[in-house]
């Protein structure tokens, strides 16, 4: 006899997308038992219930894979339960990773299920067994509220759907309409791999709220003008294919003396920040993750930073950095192969005209877009990386507690040394050199460049035009 191919199941759904009507379809499945919402940080399977299958809320809070053993362990058939994105996380963890567990999403037009579910808070009804005892109010939509509930709850979805596709598994999909078809349902049981199917569906839960959305809200003209206002559809969304960045911790640089760390972001001013830190008394660098923890131990209270640079300025940085070291091989054959432009052998304006220079800087930026884009074959260099990326990279280890910016950089490290309770020493003067100043050579053509090229840049961290 072949092996089931799942043994337990979890149904992810929110509030008010209908999941108690899934839940007594499934429970009148032979073979199929779901336990509610067994991991609700109140209570346990269901409204006031503080036991299940013997195992306490305490103990749950305790050991909640504990809970898990005992569904699969005592529950006769198939155990599931239902799990909201504000349930344990631990859980979460537990099951969403694991092939045995099948996965069912249900959810729910986004509006419908807002609506219903503020009904529900201001009526205090969360089901109807009986349309005696209805309840009904008409509330105030309130747009901000709308967004934001929104947004926690489709960050979770994405969440779950990229460790489904990372782990390699399918879900079982429903929306709020398909639980009221006999045979989705029963596909659903085919599904989960059980025998059982139903002859005819469980009403014993009934539609709170069928009138249309217009006449549930007191103010359907102000939410009709600011739904209008929503993005439903991204199109101000711009696609980000740049590659997720490493944690970087071999680049930390921290001082031996004064609890201090430098999480420099590539062509930036890393060589000005090393060089007044080392004002402090000794480096420490070369950082691994236990080094690294072992330094944050020695120094109780250390501050981390990161400083930011203007896109177009950490650009020009890269671009004569890069003329100076050559330190991409591959960058120089593919901007002549792809972009038939050929760069000077030498950063020096004995070898490039400064018409020349600036070209070959339009052309940089350039490429720096299509790399972003996912457009070309070439790696991202940290040089190139966004800023956003490389602190989102950072914070898989812990992001820098300050963000420092460099037009103001002497007055932000005074601020950073205050709160680590250490005397501000003065700001090196910067040693970097460049064929032609940036100023120089500066024009609206190249801000648009940059803009094209670091355009989540600009915008996450507000920056304004170079000149």
């Amino acid at each position: 006899m072949a092996k089931a191919r799942y043994s337990s199941f979890v149904i992810f759904a929110e509030m008010r997308t209908g999941s108690n009507f899934l839940e007594s379809n499934l429970n009148a499945i032979k073979g199929v038992t779901c336990h509610g919402e067994a991991f609700n940080p109140y209570f346990l399977g269901g409204d006031g219930k503080s036991e299940l299958l013997g195992v306490t809320l305490e103990e749950r809070n305790a050991d909640p894979a504990r809970l898990l053993r005992v569904m699969r362990e005592q529950t006769a058939g198939m155990p599931g339960f239902r799990y909201f994105h504000d349930h344990d996380p631990r859980v979460f963890d537990l099951v969403v990773d694991d092939p045995t567990v099948a996965k069912i999403i249900l959810t729910r037009n986004q509006l419908e299920s807002f609506i219903s579910w503020k009904i529900a808070k201001e009526s205090d009804q969360w089901w109807l067994a009986n349309t005696k005892h209805l309840r009904t109010v008409r509330l105030q939509f309130d747009l901000d509220e709308f967004k934001a509930r929104i947004d926690e709850l489709q960050g979770f979805q994405k969440v779950l759907l990229n460790r489904l596709q990372v782990s390699g598994q399918a879900a079982f999909y429903l929306d709020y309409d398909d639980i009221l078809d006999l045979k989705v349902i029963n596909g659903l049981a085919a599904f989960l791999g059980v025998e059982g199917r139903l002859d005819d569906l469980v009403f014993r839960f009934k539609k709170q709220n069928p009138e249309p959305i217009s006449d549930k809200v007191a103010n359907p003209a102000e939410m009709v003008a600011g739904l209008a206002t929503l993005d439903w559809f991204n199109l101000n969304h711009t696609p980000n294919f740049e590659p997720r960045r490493p944690g970087a911790v071999g680049s930390y640089v921290a001082s031996d003396t004064v609890g201090l760390m430098f999480q420099p972001i590539k062509s930036g001013p890393e060589q000005q920040v090393r060089k007044w830190l080392q004002a402090f008394g000794g480096l420490q660098s070369s950082f691994d993750r236990q080094s690294l923890r072992k330094w944050r131990q020695d120094h109780p209270g250390q501050r981390s930073f990161a400083v930011l640079r203007h896109p177009l300025a950490r650009a020009y940085a890269a671009y004569c950095d890069f003329l100076d070291k050559e330190w991409m091989p591959e960058l120089r054959p593919y901007l002549k192969r792809v972009h038939k432009f050929e760069l000077s052998p030498k950063a020096h304006p004995g070898f490039k005209t400064e018409a020349e220079h600036r070209a070959g800087f339009l052309v940089f930026l350039e490429l720096i877009k299509h790399i972003h884009a996912g457009r070309t074959e070439l790696r991202t260099p940290p040089q190139f990386a966004s800023q956003l990326a490389t602190i989102a990279g950072f914070a898989q280890v812990q992001g820098p507690d300050y963000l420092l910016r460099e037009d103001r950089l002497a007055e932000d490290l005074a601020f950073v040394c205050g709160h680590v309770g250490v005397e501000m020493r003065p700001l090196p003067a910067t040693a970097e050199q460049y064929p032609y100043a940036l100023a120089a050579i500066y024009g609206p053509d190249m801000e648009a460049a940059a803009r094209d090229a670091y355009g989540r840049d600009y915008t996450a961290f507000g920056f304004g035009n170079w000149a």
